[in-house]
C-alpha cells in the first residue's frame, strides 16, 4: 500500500497538478481583487448603490416587514466567473493553441497532413494482419 502510494505521488501528474492549484489560487485572487476593486464599484456607480451588496428591490411582506432582494451578489459573481474565463482563455488557452500551431508548422505537419495520418486502431490493425501473414518462425 505504501509502495503503490509512493508511485502515485512520484508520477509528473500528481506535480504537475499541484502547481496548477496553487497557481490557480493566486491567479484568482489577482482576478478577485481586480473585480472587487474596479468591476464592482463600476456596477455599484450604474446602480447608484455603495457596493454590489446593495443592488436589489426590496418588498414589503404581508405582515409589513421588509424583504431586501439583491442581486447585485448575483452579478458580482457572474462578472467574477466571467472576467476568469476570459483571462485563462487569452493569458492561457489562446496562446497556447497558437504556440502549438505554429510548432506542427515548424515541424513540417499541416493539419491537413495530420488528419490523413492512420489512427492507432488502424496500425494496429496492419500490425496484426502482416503478423497473421508472416511465416512461422522456428521454436514456436
Amino acid at each position: 500500500m505504501i509502495k503503490g502510494f509512493k508511485e502515485f505521488i512520484l508520477r509528473g501528474n500528481v506535480i504537475d497538478l499541484a502547481v496548477a492549484v496553487v497557481i490557480g489560487a493566486a491567479f484568482t485572487l489577482i482576478v478577485n481583487n481586480i473585480v472587487a476593486g474596479l468591476i464592482n464599484p463600476l456596477i455599484a456607480l450604474v446602480f447608484n448603490a455603495s457596493s454590489l451588496d446593495e443592488v436589489g428591490w426590496t418588498v414589503t411582506n404581508l405582515s409589513g416587514e421588509p424583504v431586501f432582494f439583491g442581486f447585485g451578489m448575483i452579478l458580482g459573481a457572474i462578472i467574477n466567473f466571467l472576467a476568469v474565463a476570459v483571462v485563462v482563455y487569452f493569458v492561457f488557452v489562446y496562446p497556447m493553441n497558437r504556440w502549438k500551431e505554429r510548432a506542427a508548422a515548424k515541424a513540417g505537419i499541416a493539419e491537413e497532413e495530420a488528419s490523413e495520418l492512420p489512427t492507432e486502431q488502424e496500425l494496429l490493425l496492419q500490425i496484426r494482419d502482416l503478423l497473421a501473414a508472416a511465416p512461422p518462425t522456428p521454436g514456436r
